[in-house]
């Protein structure tokens, strides 16, 4: 009698329908994520917000994931409870904060108070902001997981860059039509409800992985006893103390937060850049950084793919960082403010913003065991939200203190005009620094022999 072994993950039917699953849930996730970056104008002539306001706001993001260790406590609990208890914890924060969020732009109760010495609208929705943002980086870290879990040995690059695309879309969706929806819908609180509508969607879909996460567990525990094998250790808070002290680790942390530094936050003022330096009606600012994402859709699985069949996962990050720099520092010249040179600099970023992702988050399995990825993961979330918090606040406090040149009438109500020149000369400082450190990390593969540079299929 044959033995069987194949576990359900063998099943092509089953692994893409786990991926098709979490990616749309993540896709919820990053549409709330970014659906206040095009609305910025109409928070200064609606709610009165400045820049420096809208930049407290956005920071938020990664309050409680730096500083109470939010994002590390998620990464542990995911390695010792697993993808089904955190995913579902994390989705339920999501929806938490999403709806504080909601009523604090959309609420009157709130009119004339102060918190923090700011306005306490702006607290309370920068409060919601940050435990949506918990939610979300958990959530990430989650879905990479159930990826490896899912792909390893198969088309793992391939499958995350599926599902960083999926993400894209909800980023581009929201880039794309928040400032029309808000208009149509007559408010700048109408698309952050839309956003509460899909996550609570998204939260549903997760739990319906769940039954399928569980059905692979099993199917792996009789596979187990078929064949024998071993179960494998599991996590222990040691296990800590292994990944802080790997240089290779390090050096994808540090890329990783110096490049999303270069990305996120720019797209968060994307939107507000194309009314100031390019002319563009504040209806449709949005569409052109929209580009960036809607180009990455189709690209990161490509990059992803290239690398489960022929490697040079390093050189890629290095090529994508170069890309990041050259556009930025393109943005940064003054007198380049035709509109189509800011759509064609926007497509390259695009082709940076699929290089590096596509490469970078497969190749943390080859450096880190399956036991500890949740918190490896973690980790470099945890590191990268350091960047996702501080630069929002750094552009919107430079916009304020150096970039203001006057001011405009936007339907009566008067709104500053910025000259962009410094904060993308920041974001340049980023884009270099990245690129320094996806040499780094190419050597220390060529040292260490991780295999960054060989394909993830294995013939």
């Amino acid at each position: 009698m044959e033995t069987i072994t194949n576990t359900l993950r063998d099943s092509k039917v089953a692994r893409w329908t786990a991926l098709t699953i979490v990616s749309f849930t993540m896709l919820c996730g990053y549409y709330i994520t970014d659906v206040m970056a095009p609305l910025k104008p109409m928070l200064e002539k609606e709610l009165l917000w400045n820049s420096t306001e809208y930049g407290f706001f956005t920071s938020a993001y990664g309050w409680f994931n730096v500083f109470l260790l939010m994002l590390i406590f998620g990464g542990i609990i995911l390695d010792k409870k697993g993808v089904r208890f955190t995913g579902n914890m994390a989705t339920i924060t999501m929806v938490a904060g999403t709806a504080v969020k909601y009523w604090a732009i959309s609420t009157h109760s709130l009119d004339g108070m102060h918190l923090l010495g700011m306005k306490a609208q702006v607290v309370v929705a920068a409060l919601g902001y940050a435990v949506f943002g918990v939610g979300c980086e958990v959530a990430g870290i989650t879905v990479s997981k159930v990826i490896v879990k899912w792909f390893k040995g198969k088309e793992m690059a391939l499958a995350m860059g599926l599902q960083l695309s999926s993400a894209r879309l909800g980023t581009a969706l929201a880039l794309f039509a928040s400032y029309p929806l808000a208009v149509w819908m007559g408010g700048v609180a109408k698309p952050v409800f839309l956003g509460l509508i899909l996550i609570c969607i998204g939260m549903i879909s997760y739990f319906l992985y769940a039954i399928q996460d569980k059905r692979l567990d099993k199917s792996v525990a009789d596979e187990a006893i078929v064949s024998g094998s071993a179960e494998e250790e599991s996590f222990k808070m040691a296990d800590l103390w292994f990944i802080i002290k790997n240089r290779g680790w390090w050096y994808i942390a540090i890329l990783c937060v110096l490049f999303y530094s270069a990305v996120f936050p720019f797209l968060k003022y994307a939107s507000d850049l194309m009314i100031n330096k390019f002319g563009v009606n504040p209806l449709v600012a949005g569409t052109i950084p929209s580009l960036l994402p809607f180009g990455t859709i189709l690209l990161t699985p490509i990059f992803g793919s290239l690398y489960d069949r022929k490697g040079k996962g390093a050189t890629l990050m290095i090529v994508g960082a170069i890309l990041i720099i050259l556009v930025h520092t393109l943005f940064s010249v003054p007198f380049l403010n035709f509109k189509s040179v800011a759509v064609a600099l926007i497509i390259v970023l695009g082709i940076g913003f699929s290089l590096v992702p596509s490469a970078m988050w497969p190749s943390v399995p080859k450096i880190i065991p399956e036991k500890q990825l949740g918190s490896a993961y973690a980790l470099i979330f945890w590191v990268q939200n350091w960047g996702l918090m501080g630069v929002p606040a750094l552009i919107g406090w430079v916009l304020d203190k150096y970039c203001i040149t006057g001011t405009r009438l936007v339907d009566g109500v008067s709104i500053p005009n910025y000259n962009y020149t410094i904060p993308m000369m920041i974001f340049t400082g980023f884009g270099v620094l990245a690129l320094i450190f996806a040499f780094l990390l190419k050597a220390e593969d060529k040292k260490k022999g991780y295999g960054l540079e060989l394909p993830n299929i294995k013939e």
